[in-house]
């Protein structure tokens, strides 16, 4: 008989079971969403889980852009103290998102300054204990070529690659510049094909999958502008059509995903359950630059998770 996700997850913490030695027959999936500095609520969400001991009853992380971030950081053992540096001054001291980059040739968003900088002299990233963690890591990229979701799991087998997939990973199209090269393919954002990574973790066996979300439930994403399509498509002409595609019709993507998981969260035997910012918690944006509305985003989804699952233990 299924058992209940977050029923799974105490079961394991209670019987001290360990990643990679598993008697349970299970397989449970982490799955965070992305969205540039939204992933903030995501953060919050993936402290609290950390907070409770949590981390270790998962097989498997999978995380989309600022998604896959938050998910390195789980797995680092140190979230706990990096995880909330999405709010320092000192991060955003390091000008990884500068618009006026764009008059000298470069990026908007520079990616290798943030895991080549930020994650080895500010925030130092333990990119070892990533790679030797008995829980997989998946971060989810696009494909510029042919526009599909791509588990990068598998590129991944050194400290370089490991930043490279992170790099790719979240590489906005356009801002971030040109796509990023990993295993002879090119990688954007993994938002434009899955931007809430659970249906990878679905086709690779996962039994039961936990989905931290960036959005609320009264939060819709939209088609993109006609000024935006106008922008990128230059970019994805040159760097990949089937990608730009994906960009169109990520919303569509989104709205399929909302409608499986908020049934799924309320099905009879919940196997695959998301977690959500409040209603009533501010928006914020993909690049958006304001500390103290990050800061409130990483609270308020450290709180919406912890009061979750102080209401699983209530229920139990």
């Amino acid at each position: 008989m299924s058992v209940p996700l977050l029923r799974a997850l105490l079961d394991r913490q209670h019987s001290d079971s360990r990643p990679g030695q598993r008697d349970d027959g299970l397989r449970i999936a982490l799955a965070i969403e992305g969205g540039g500095s939204r992933a903030a609520y995501s953060a919050g969400m993936a402290l609290a889980l950390d907070e409770a001991g949590l981390t270790g009853c998962f097989d498997d992380v999978y995380g989309t852009s600022g998604g896959a971030l938050n998910g390195a950081w789980l797995l680092t053992g140190e979230a706990q103290r990096w995880i909330r540096s999405w709010a320092w001054p000192e991060v955003a001291d390091a000008k990884v998102t500068d618009p006026r980059r764009v008059l000298r040739g470069g990026p908007v968003v520079d990616l290798g300054r943030l895991v080549h900088h930020v994650y080895e002299s500010i925030t130092p990233m333990d990119f070892d204990a990533i790679l030797a963690s008995p829980i997989g890591f998946h971060p989810i990229a696009t494909d510029a070529r042919s526009g599909r979701a791509t588990d990068l799991a598998s590129y991944v087998v050194d400290r370089p690659s490991l930043q490279t997939a992170l790099r790719a990973s979240s590489c906005l199209p356009l801002l971030a510049g040109r796509p990023v090269r990993l295993g002879g393919r090119t990688f954007v954002d993994g938002g434009l094909s899955e931007g809430v990574p659970f249906r990878t973790a679905l086709d690779q066996g996962a039994t039961h999958v936990l989905v931290l979300r960036t959005r609320r439930s009264d939060q819709r994403a939209v088609p993109p502008s006609l000024f935006e399509r106008l922008a990128l498509t230059p970019y994805f002409l040159r760097h990949g059509r089937s990608a730009g595609r994906a960009h169109v019709e990520r919303h569509r993507t989104y709205a399929a995903d909302d409608v499986l998981l908020a049934e799924s969260s309320v099905a009879e035997v919940p196997t695959l359950v998301e977690v959500r910012p409040p209603l009533g918690s501010p928006d914020v944006s993909r690049l958006g630059a304001d500390l103290a509305d990050v800061e409130d985003a990483i609270e308020r989804g450290r709180a919406v998770m912890a009061a979750f699952l102080r209401q699983l233990s209530a229920d139990s």
